[in-house]
């Protein structure tokens, strides 16, 4: 049997033309105006829609609104088109075992036989159960693009090599920044994994013979690593200058201070859309990556647009992904809230990830987010910055959070308490315990992305 191999497939000329990376980027986007952005965004998303109404999955969420193909007249019309979310995933992967019906595999014939080359990962599984991921060779290609672009607008070159902490097996994170790093930066890449895969230890010293320049990664274990290089002796031989990796609601002056000034810079994604949004060299809130994908940011509770400047659910449809699995109006449930004015780019900015709408605890009437305490200790050096909380329900029915936090010593708990008390709006109680004592709970070494919440009230 003949078939296409996986760069067979790939128009990689077509795509460096849609989506430039180095200075070919910054000569498009730094001049293209919002109307032209927006009849290139018109354009790809015309052709995901027609990949759309070929898949099952689309078919049924889209006809049980009554939605017809004759609706949707291009993007000016995507807010007729429902949201979908994680559960609908699950849902159709529970109907159509194992990957769902999402993928649009079926539509490549008996046997899939003319399917395509396909990428296959899952989730971390951290809100639950592991999902498929599934990438067609344009969109894996594009998605390693993305980040490559990002890496090199920061300043990755050649002559660098890239520590990349990022978990490998089935989760996809590692697997695609590989390939990003070693696809569109020629930089040097040092495939560690987390602690499980490559041991702390060995990974500092990792760092210190292959000289690593570059750190990649969740901070909360890249800071982690600064602490084990002091440890180990080896701090000194760690020419690390640059972070960039996923700084949330954390200070990134905390982590810059722990690898002693290397310039700490955040970006945004998740596994099904790959990089959404990005800081550039300003450090000015988040670029969106428009020309891949269109963000839309919605009430919490109504789904309405919201304002600038206020809170809401990052809704993204992928306007790349037109091959296998198009991601048209998914809901991330990250929330975030659009910046004012221009940048460096003609990109529309956003403030990065604040907290999870589906992770949003009620405490007496108080909607907390677990992640808002990272950026409200990471400035103390009396704290780690390792934190978890506990939430329980007393036999009375009233809720109670706890709030672990790792301490070097000299931590006053009432001051402590006060503190978390003006930043969430809330009384919390507070417990301290040494370094490492949270490790356990938040999983730091051994998950992409640690717990920083654990629900006891069931």
């Amino acid at each position: 049997m003949t078939f296409p191999t996986y760069f067979e497939t790939l128009d990689i000329k077509q795509i460096l033309a849609d989506h430039p990376i180095g200075d070919d980027f910054l000569t498009k986007f730094r001049s293209i105006s919002r109307d032209e952005l927006f009849a290139l965004q018109d354009a790809q998303f015309r052709k995901v829609m027609a990949r759309g109404w070929q898949i099952p999955f689309y078919q049924r969420l889209w006809g049980n609104e009554g939605i017809e193909a004759g609706d949707i007249n291009g993007l000016a019309d995507i807010a007729k088109l429902p949201v979908y979310d994680k559960q609908h995933l699950m849902a159709s992967i529970a109907e159509h075992p194992p990957l769902g019906d999402f993928g649009g595999l079926d539509t490549f014939g008996s046997g899939g036989a003319a399917r395509p080359p396909m990428v296959l990962h899952t989730t971390s599984g951290t809100t639950g159960r592991p999902q498929p991921l599934m990438f067609g060779p344009k969109g894996r290609e594009v998605i390693n693009l993305l980040v490559g672009r990002l890496y090199r607008w920061l300043g990755v070159h050649s002559g660098d090599v890239v520590h990349s902490v990022y978990g490998h097996g089935m989760i996809n994170g590692g697997h695609f920044i590989r390939e990003a790093v070693t696809h569109f930066t020629n930089a040097l890449f040092l495939s560690a994994g987390t602690g499980i895969e490559t041991r702390s230890v060995a990974q500092v010293h990792l760092m210190a013979d292959f000289q690593a320049s570059v750190v990649v990664g969740f901070v909360d274990y890249i800071r982690k690593l600064a602490e084990v290089a002091k440890t180990e002796g080896v701090f000194d031989r760690i020419p690390a200058r640059l972070i960039i990796g996923h700084l949330g609601t954390e200070d990134r002056s905390a982590i810059e201070s722990a690898w002693s000034g290397a310039r700490a810079y955040d970006w945004y994604g998740v596994g099904d859309t790959g990089p959404i949004a990005a800081e550039g060299p300003d450090r000015d809130g988040l670029y969106v990556w428009e020309d891949a994908h269109y963000l839309e940011l919605l009430d919490i509770d109504s789904g309405a647009s919201v304002g600038k400047g206020e809170t809401g659910d990052m809704v993204v449809t992928c306007l790349f992904k037109d091959d296998i699995a198009p991601c048209i109006r998914f809901n991330t449930h990250d929330i975030t809230q659009e910046m004012d004015g221009q940048g460096e780019i003609a990109f529309r900015r956003i403030a990065g990830f604040r907290g999870r709408s589906d992770n949003m605890v009620k405490l007496r009437g108080i909607n907390l987010f677990p992640h808002a305490i990272s950026g409200l200790i990471e400035a103390r050096a009396d704290l780690t910055g390792e934190y978890v909380c506990h939430l329980r329900r007393d036999a009375t029915g009233r809720d109670e959070m706890e709030v672990t936090l790792e301490s070097r010593g000299g931590t006053d708990v009432a001051d402590l308490a006060a503190l978390l008390r003006r930043g969430l709006g809330v009384d919390v109680a507070v417990t301290l315990c040494a370094p490492g004592g949270t490790a356990a709970m938040t999983q730091v070494e051994t998950r992409q992305k640690p717990i920083r919440l654990i629900d006891a009230r069931a």
